[in-house]
């Protein structure tokens, strides 16, 4: 079983990333923006306060995140292994992922970042917010917004994977198959 952290701000490249390690190692793909944006369709009330929150570039509690990552945990048992894409993004939610991967026989096998500028993830988003419908990808300021508080917010995760040995980083400015590849050379190391 492998079970893969992929790191990096928004607009590094993991949504796309992420679908083709999923192919290549068949593994489940548990991203935190897809679960709260399918609430968010849904109208629940977790949809709607996590709507809020998203929509001024702040990142959703704790508590909800981690819920929702138990539940995806149990509900895949017999799962070849996992690729965590936007999760964890604090120190408490890397121990709790911890607890829960050990609470279910499991661990993480490493975290590995897509390094990416910022000039190069507000260019990114700005594209993809043409065709994404999504309000926090079409504002420049909003984006910047984001970028900070991933590196303020997450950058300590990187060193609690680090502590434990298991952080890699990986170049994400290339092609999609030029960063792939380097992706998969660095899980074989895993």
């Amino acid at each position: 079983m492998i079970n893969i952290v992929l790191f990096g701000p928004p607009g590094a490249g993991k949504g796309t990333q992420s679908m083709k390690i999923k192919e290549k190692y068949n593994l489940v793909h548990l991203s935190t923006g897809d679960l709260l944006r399918s609430e968010i369709a849904a109208g629940t009330e977790l949809g709607l306060e996590a709507k809020k929150l998203m929509d001024a570039g702040k990142l959703v509690p704790d508590e909800v995140v981690i819920g929702m990552i138990d539940h995806k945990l149990k509900d895949n048992k017999d799962a070849e292994g996992f690729i965590f894409d936007g999760f964890p993004r604090t120190v408490k939610q890397a121990e709790a992922l911890d607890s829960l991967m050990e609470e279910n026989d499991m661990a993480i096998s490493g975290m590995i970042a897509l390094e990416v500028s910022e000039e190069e993830l507000v260019t990114r988003l700005l594209e993809r917010g043409k065709t994404s419908g999504r309000p926090d990808d079409q504002n420049e300021g909003l984006i910047r917004t984001r970028v900070h508080e991933y590196e303020n917010k997450t950058a300590p995760v990187a060193g609690y994977y680090k502590e434990q040995g298991k952080f890699v980083s990986v170049k994400g400015i290339g092609s999609v198959e030029e960063i792939f590849t380097n992706l998969s050379e660095t899980i074989q190391s895993l």
